[in-house]
């Protein structure tokens, strides 16, 4: 799929014309930009938006009724929204959302209103999940967790195919405490992993070490296998209450897999390969996510497609 026009920093379109009769549309919502796209019942873009996402509450809306508006066709059925943060399983709710101001939205209701389509609404990560597990991995059956790097730090469970989210909101493997005493976090405690280990950290870090602020985690990768002492080092901080949250994640549920995906999951991966091996009992049976950027928007449209909802679509 190529470009086919765009406007804004962070707006991208792409169109596939060999679209079939039956789509659903995913929306992936981030920190910083939100996805749409239409998708088939093979886990297929057919055609995407990208753009800085609009962080108050009535501009958000409203910027998502257009995408949906923009990208639905005379087959769309159904709507997913992945939203960063934590979605009450029961009823859709958003109970918080990071960075956006939409903590207590009907999301779910309020969209289905104005697009007359039926929606759902869940944690961002556990719709990527859906799409790894489904598409993006050999291992399908049993627990596989997930872990997405960006703004913030997210978490998800699927069992044997289907998301698993505890009473309701189970997978914020965010705010596991790697560091008591560590910086507070949005959740209100200290030191969680996603105050040491998310994109947000990483930047901290680079311009800690007085690196310039727009240095990229793939930069200090190559920096730091050419043997430079900082980046290493800066490398280093940023994995390691990673593998500790990961560590205790292994210990408390033992899964077959952990899926390391957002859009630092793969430098996040070989971060943790650059890391000395320990003594610990507990192994990491970590993967890179297959699917990239793309995960969450596929996963958003595959959970509401109507071939799958008995058997692995958000409950």
């Amino acid at each position: 799929m190529s470009p086919a026009g765009g406007c804004g920093k962070f707006r991208a379109y792409w169109t596939n014309m060999r679209e079939g009769p039956e789509n659903t549309l995913g929306l992936d919502v981030g920190g910083t930009k939100i996805r749409a796209a239409r998708i088939s019942a093979d886990g297929r873009i057919h055609a995407r938006v990208i753009e800085r996402v609009t962080p108050d509450r009535d501009g958000f809306l409203a910027q998502v009724l257009r995408l949906i508006n923009d990208l639905r066709d005379a087959g769309t059925t159904a709507i997913g929204i992945g939203i960063p943060g934590r979605i009450e399983a029961g009823t859709q709710r958003i109970l918080s959302a990071g960075y956006l101001d939409i903590a207590g939205m009907d999301l779910r209701a309020q969209v289905e209103a104005q697009a007359g389509l039926p929606v759902t609404v869940a944690n961002d990560a556990t719709m990527a999940l859906i799409a790894e597990a489904a598409i993006g991995h050999d291992e399908k059956s049993g627990l596989i967790l997930m872990v997405t790097i960006g703004t913030g730090i997210g978490g998800a469970a699927v069992m044997d195919g289907r998301p698993w989210q505890g009473g309701g909101i189970a997978g914020q493997f965010g705010h596991i405490v790697v560091t008591p005493d560590g910086p507070e976090c949005n959740c209100g405690r200290r030191g969680c992993v996603e105050t040491q280990s998310s994109g947000t950290a990483l930047g901290r870090l680079i311009v800690g070490e007085d690196l310039p602020a727009d240095t990229q985690a793939g930069d200090l990768l190559a920096r730091a296998a050419n043997g430079e002492a900082v980046p290493a080092a800066i490398l280093a901080d940023w994995a390691e209450p990673m593998r500790r949250a990961l560590e205790t994640l292994v210990a408390v549920a033992d899964p077959k897999l952990i899926v390391i995906g957002g859009g630092l999951g793969a430098e996040m991966a070989a971060a943790l390969a650059r890391l000395p091996k320990g003594n610990s009992w507990f192994g990491l049976p970590i993967a890179a996510a297959q699917l990239g950027d793309d995960a969450g928007v596929i996963g958003a449209g595959l959970a509401v497609m109507p071939a799958r909802e008995d058997h692995a679509g958000v409950s």
